[in-house]
């Protein structure tokens, strides 16, 4: 029997990667998205009428109480997902335009 030519175990890579520094950033916006509650309010506030809504129309859908809805608003706002603003009593929460097609780039176009 003949043995079959060597072939090498990979192919070479065909762009660059993702730096572990990117990684890491890119990690800690994913881990925002990363809960059912923050998906469910990302996904609200993108579906409301000029991709905004006020917390106080936010708490009901979840069924979670203001202070705690507050709390995840306030990570996906950290993370780059929602923008802020006060509105007398109210804050006023806006989806960031691109950033939720901004966390797909670092694995699809590096």
């Amino acid at each position: 029997m003949g043995s079959a030519p060597d072939a090498a175990c990979c192919g070479p890579l065909t762009r660059e990667t993702i730096s572990p520094a990117d990684a890491e950033t890119f990690a800690r916006r994913l881990k925002a998205l990363a809960d059912p509650v923050r998906l469910r309010l990302v996904s609200i506030v993108a579906a409301s009428e000029g991709h905004e809504a006020c917390v106080c129309d936010l708490t009901e859908p979840v069924g979670l109480s203001q202070p705690t809805v507050s709390h995840h608003l306030k990570i996906l706002t950290e993370a780059g997902f929602l923008s802020r603003s006060k509105r007398g009593t109210w804050a006023y929460y806006r989806l960031v335009p691109g950033s939720l097609e901004a966390v797909a780039a670092p694995l699809v176009s590096v």
